[in-house]
């Protein structure tokens, strides 16, 4: 299942780049993208786990960039 989600205030384009690398990282996702630029974030998952691999991507963005909101 692949989603696409609008990011609000994402800083740079190197708390980018430290957001894809660490989402890649996580079980279950098998593709991500994160664009500074358009500030948005498209992820493919797997579909049963979808919801608890966007859990995760939360948490892992947090801690990257804290002030960045992806809206679910």
């Amino acid at each position: 299942m692949k989603k696409v989600y609008q990011l609000e205030d994402l800083d740079c384009a190197n708390c980018a780049a430290k957001m894809e690398r660490a989402i890649a990282k996580i079980e279950g996702v098998e593709s991500v993208s994160v664009s500074f630029l358009s500030q948005r974030l498209s992820i493919e998952a797997e579909e049963e786990q979808f919801e608890e691999i966007m859990d995760k991507v939360v948490k892992v963005c947090k801690k990257v960039e804290p002030d960045c909101i992806i809206h679910r």
